[in-house]
């Protein structure tokens, strides 16, 4: 099974590690090649375009932050080697924006598959992301053994922009509850009251997430280093399900303020930190 990875950011240099470490031959290439170099000595060809990239393989990975990235990748691929390769795109795009996708890569010969993963770099080490696959079932049929190499119960959904429609109500989940998360837990230290016993009545009700736990520590030491998932690319999928939410005209209005925290949060300089990093924005540091 011959794959390419295009997006070599952090989850496409995680997923390459798990392909890697199950034998699979991988090439990769990134826009800035330097942060792929080091999967050369785990057995990737590092390319430097790519066209090299595609031509080297079957399946093709887009790992690429938003729809204008696979844009700018794809239009500086040779035309002549997207013939019968099978695209398959496992960012967090619109659903129209992955209908697009799949009709320009038809129209070259190339099939497509929406992918979409949830999960941290843990779990794609691990084999253990979850799958969110739609798109022509036959074209999921066909890349299945590689798609349990990378999550253990992969689900098909159905039809091209299906997956993604779920993904981005997923990763407004994500930004709900972290700032949700952070505004009680501001409230509890503000009035110096002991986080433990909280926790423990939040645990035990129906209003528990385990991201809570997860993140407590991270805001409690105000540490939002080394991210599994920036702020930055939290914010650009909750702009994102604004834009789709506003075409469907739900009312948005509880994520819009999230957004505007998540902006302060990256005009405080925390663009590149864990997302958890909303509660800073919540409640800054008075010490």
């Amino acid at each position: 099974m011959k794959i390419a990875i295009l997006g070599g950011g952090l989850m496409g240099n995680a997923l390459a590690e798990r392909l890697l470490d199950q034998k699979c031959e991988l090439s990769i290439y990134n826009r800035s090649i330097e942060k792929v170099a080091n999967l050369s000595a785990q057995g990737a060809r590092i390319c430097e375009t790519a066209s090299e990239a595609v031509q080297q393989s079957e399946i093709v990975i887009l790992l690429l932050s938003d729809a204008d990235a696979i844009a700018t990748v794809l239009d500086n691929v040779d035309p002549a080697v997207f013939a019968d390769k099978l695209f398959m795109q496992m960012g967090t795009i619109a659903p129209e924006q992955s209908q697009h996708l799949e009709s320009q890569l038809n129209s070259v010969n190339a099939a497509y598959l929406e992918c979409p993963v949830l999960g941290s770099l843990p779990e794609a080490r691990s084999g253990k992301l979850i799958l969110m696959a739609a798109g022509p079932e036959d074209n999921y049929r066909s890349v299945l053994p590689l798609l349990k190499l990378i999550g253990e119960t992969p689900r098909y959904i159905g039809d091209t922009g299906q997956g993604a429609a779920i993904k981005l109500a997923m990763n407004q989940l994500i930004a709900g509850l972290t700032a949700t998360f952070s505004l009680s837990l501001a409230m509890i230290e503000e009035h110096q009251i002991d986080v433990e016993p909280f926790m423990q009545i939040v645990r035990e009700s129906a209003l528990y997430a385990a991201t809570f736990d997860k993140k407590l520590e991270r805001m409690l030491n105000r540490n939002f280093s080394d991210p599994n998932f920036p702020t930055k690319h939290l914010a650009k999928d909750t702009r994102l399900f604004l834009e789709v939410g506003e075409k469907l005209r739900l009312d948005t209005t509880a994520l819009e303020g999230i957004s505007r925290l998540l902006d302060k949060a990256m005009a405080m300089g925390m663009e590149n930190t864990d997302y958890s990093a909303l509660y800073a924005a919540i409640s800054p540091d008075r010490k």
